[in-house]
């Protein structure tokens, strides 16, 4: 997130913390998709991560960007730590070890999201390559120690920093030492979104699959295919992972309101400066439990919609729907994470699809898989098959949906071109993280130097 919110509505019941979730609802015209993609950035001659101060930096890169862009610079104690569009098409900001971050703009077609994503590099590389500064697309940090990676002068992160080995034992690695692709989808009512959340949230651990890309840790293999979904199972269980009530028929926005309440705050923003609410839920608060603490103890709609941003289940509901379980990857699977929960989610033949196959899931058999997938990925056994067989049948019902919106480019083709990446990987029955560790122990010769050549942007 770049930008934490201000907003002073203040607040007074659970029905407005409700509403404020459903006013998300929009009709099918105006549904977009919002992509955001982080990257590792780092020094072309050594392969050393880039610190945020200095003539090479992390600050010096949105530095750059702000004047060639004329986006506005957002700061945080005297420090940019990110960029806006003024008309709030898309952002960029910086995460804990220095991953930079475009939160794209809401766009209508996957076309325009690769011409997006197209542009944002190149205009970034055309700043960074002055500064030997290159940017590393994979899910998880293959070389750096945590001691050996930077840390951005954030205050949101300095107090997550310290909250997050109160609560799990991999945040910090979370935070600091991995990559992700998210998107993030539309609804149009209470009854679609509960539709695609239920989805979304079973076949998450799917994507965690195809797209996983973190096999190394602090320069040699780590035993798993995506140490991102590896790290995810214990960061804070409290505000992460799967939901059950979501599984339910009748699920709806105030049940995630009331799911919300209840977990540990992180910060509230008052006259420009974060304080550390982390010993109090939001239900707390809203009772009144920061009165004498601070001045302006009353909650305001600002502080809900930051809460929200700090809670991270599989599946994130705002006033959109954001998913997370991807590891972050090359270019082309910028383009291919979205196009996956595009053609599931939008075409209404294809949720139904994805529905009635997921339908009898239940929350252990799901939750059992997102326990194998890490290590196991497309060879992770579902319902006495392996999991490959169920990504067939969904890249499939995803391609239909696809073809079915028939967004055409220039020279005809539809979306479902971008989702090539996902093809490859099934018919060569090998993860990204496979292809990875095959050159690793080859022609790599055991190093993870190479990994920042080839895969970089």
């Amino acid at each position: 997130m770049a930008r934490d919110t201000t907003d002073q509505t203040p607040l007074s019941s659970v029905q407005d913390l409700t509403d404020y979730i459903a006013a998300g609802n929009k009709p099918r015209e105006r549904f977009r998709i919002g992509t955001e993609h982080e990257k590792f950035a780092f020094f072309r001659a050594d392969n050393s991560p880039v610190p945020y101060f200095g003539d090479a930096s992390i600050s010096a890169l949105l530095t750059g960007l702000q004047e060639k862009s004329g986006w506005e610079p957002i700061m945080d104690g005297g420090n940019i730590i990110g960029l806006a569009e003024h008309s709030g098409m898309g952002a960029i900001s910086i995460e804990p070890g220095g991953q930079f971050e475009l939160s794209g703009a809401p766009l209508e077609t996957l076309h325009e999201t690769c011409r997006e994503s197209n542009q944002h590099l190149a205009t970034l590389r055309e700043i960074a390559e002055p500064m030997g500064i290159r940017f590393l697309g994979i899910g998880g940090s293959p070389k750096w120690t945590y001691a050996q990676t930077p840390q951005m002068p954030k205050s949101r992160y300095e107090i997550m920093t310290r909250y997050m080995p109160k609560v799990g034992s991999k945040g910090l690695d979370m935070m600091y030492r991995t990559c992700t692709i998210q998107v993030n989808l539309d609804f149009s009512s209470e009854a679609d979104m509960r539709q695609k959340m239920r989805v979304s949230m079973k076949l998450q651990s799917l994507a965690t699959a195809l797209f996983a890309s973190s096999p190394f840790t602090e320069g040699k293999p780590n035993g798993l295919l995506s140490w991102r979904g590896d790290i995810w199972r214990d960061v804070d269980n409290r505000r992460s992972g799967l939901l059950d009530f979501t599984f339910r028929d009748d699920f709806g926005f105030r049940d995630y309101a009331e799911w919300a309440l209840d977990v540990p705050m992180y910060f509230i923003v008052r006259d420009g400066r974060y304080h550390d609410c982390t010993h109090v839920t939001f239900r707390q608060f809203m009772n009144g439990a920061l009165k004498g603490e601070v001045a302006d103890p009353a909650p305001t709609m600002g502080d809900w919609t930051n809460h929200l941003s700090t809670l991270f289940p599989d599946v994130r509901l705002k006033r959109f729907l954001e998913m997370r379980g991807a590891d972050g990857g090359p270019w082309r699977r910028i383009c291919a994470l979205p196009a996956f929960w595009v053609g599931l989610l939008y075409d209404d033949a294809a949720l139904q699809a994805a529905d009635e196959l997921t339908r009898n899931w239940s929350f252990a058999e799901v939750a059992a898989l997102r326990d194998a997938v890490p290590a196991e990925g497309l060879k992770a056994e579902f319902r006495g098959h392996a999991l490959i067989d169920v990504a067939r049948e969904v890249v499939a019902i995803s391609r239909t949906g696809l073809k079915t919106r028939g967004k055409l480019n220039r020279e005809g083709q539809d979306e479902s071109i971008f989702l090539a990446p996902l093809d490859e990987v099934l018919a060569k029955k090998a993860t990204l993280a496979e292809d990875l560790l095959s050159l690793y122990h080859g022609r790599w010769n055991g190093s993870v130097e190479p990994v920042f050549e080839d895969y970089q942007y």
